[in-house]
């Protein structure tokens, strides 16, 4: 199981209950949930070093006990989830099974490399920029970004508050979905599916190999007709840099006093954008908070309750992992216009599992209403039963 699990990982599985919806299943946990006892580093050792032993798990990790799921273990992650590649300096790139000699995708590397390799039946993340979507993509799995503010992320360590949510990684829809009916609580909006509209100017991202599987793929999953328009009609940038700031900014109000005392160790990327971070001002923060309200009302006014959004997960196959800085840094920034619809509306995301181009997963994903996060597991199951996605 190397390759996946931190340095500090259990001493031995948590057992769950005998008895429950996932009671058999393994898990494996991102290292930045607390676990009773141990201490969350956050992909970053001069952290851990710091941390002080957790009192109670986490809420998710304990709903997932209480449920019969067993941790395995705990997953490396990209150092304060401040990154989209899933590469960690500290304790290596966790393997991309499916993809070889490619990058796993982050922050929630561990997490799903662990997954695809089945050494877990699913695997807990977070998603603040694309850290489970992104991951899924690259992996060939199924993941998730919850509707914002629906599962507790009490004993989480956080990144970007604004945006923070809870997710997980499955290898088939039928797993995913049991997880979804243990971790998911609050105010659901259960709604059949009676609209779809496919995101031109997300399709317009990607690479011509990935827009033409997905598209073929579409045309196989029992949907309302499809409607075309643009999510962003001003642009994706807009968005995008509104995300990158607020994140920045927050980031350096969770994690900034602990950066200038204790001047921790970064990796390559990492240490660039934290320091970036120290630059943001509160100005600048408010004026893109003002972009964001602006988003969120455009976009919750264009996905209302029963209707869902298709786009790419990722904009191209898992990158090699010896891409140079640049390479990485022009990646990171088209995965943003990916992924930051859904963050500025606080909707939730699904990516599925759409396929091979040139031997690499790519991800068909999908953006619901507020609430909507049970009709979306719904539609992976769905989407594995027609074309014959599942494993």
């Amino acid at each position: 199981m190397s390759g996946f699990f931190v340095p500090h990982d259990l001493k031995k599985p948590l057992i769950g209950a005998k008895d429950g919806p996932l009671a058999g299943l393994t898990v494996a946990v991102k290292d930045m949930y607390a676990i009773k006892g141990e201490r969350s580093g956050g992909g970053n050792p001069d952290w851990l070093a710091n941390a002080k032993p957790a009192t109670a798990h986490a809420s998710a990790v304990q709903k997932l006990l209480e449920a019969g799921a067993t941790v395995i273990g705990k997953t490396i992650c990209d150092e304060f989830f401040y990154s989209v590649a899933g590469v960690n300096a500290h304790y290596g790139t966790p393997s991309n099974l499916r993809a070889p000699g490619r990058l796993p995708g982050g922050s929630s590397s561990g997490s799903a490399a662990a997954a695809a390799a089945g050494v877990c039946d699913f695997a807990l993340g977070s998603d603040t920029g694309g850290s489970v979507r992104v991951p899924a993509s690259l992996c060939g799995l199924y993941g998730i970004r919850t509707t914002h503010g629906r599962i507790d992320t009490k004993g989480a360590m956080d990144m970007s508050p604004s945006f923070d949510t809870i997710g997980w990684l499955a290898t088939t829809a039928g797993v995913f979905r049991r997880v979804g009916g243990v971790l998911l609580g609050g105010a659901s909006a259960p709604t059949r599916i009676e609209r779809m509209i496919i995101a031109d100017d997300g399709f317009a991202e990607a690479d011509e190999p990935v827009t033409a599987l997905l598209r073929d793929v579409l045309g196989g999953i029992p949907l309302p007709r499809a409607e075309n328009t643009r999510l962003a009609p001003e642009g994706l940038d807009a968005w995008r840099d509104a995300v990158r700031v607020i994140q920045a900014f927050e980031i350096w109000k969770v994690y900034g006093g602990f950066v200038t005392e204790k001047e921790p160790r970064f990796g390559p990327g990492v240490a660039e954008r934290m320091q970036i971070a120290s630059t943001i001002t509160a100005a600048q923060a408010d004026a893109a908070r003002a972009v964001q309200a602006k988003a969120r009302e455009q976009i919750r006014a264009l996905i209302k309750p029963g209707t869902i959004v298709a786009l790419p997960s990722a904009p191209c196959i898992a990158p090699r992992v010896d891409t140079p800085a640049e390479g990485l840094e022009s990646y990171r920034v088209r995965v943003m216009r990916l992924t930051c619809a859904a963050g500025l509306g606080g909707l939730p995301q699904i990516s599925i599992p759409a396929g091979t181009v040139s031997g690499c997963p790519v991800g068909l994903s999908f953006i619901g209403w507020a609430g909507g996060d049970e009709a979306l597991l719904d539609l992976a199951v769905t989407a594995a039963r027609y074309c014959g996605l599942e494993r």
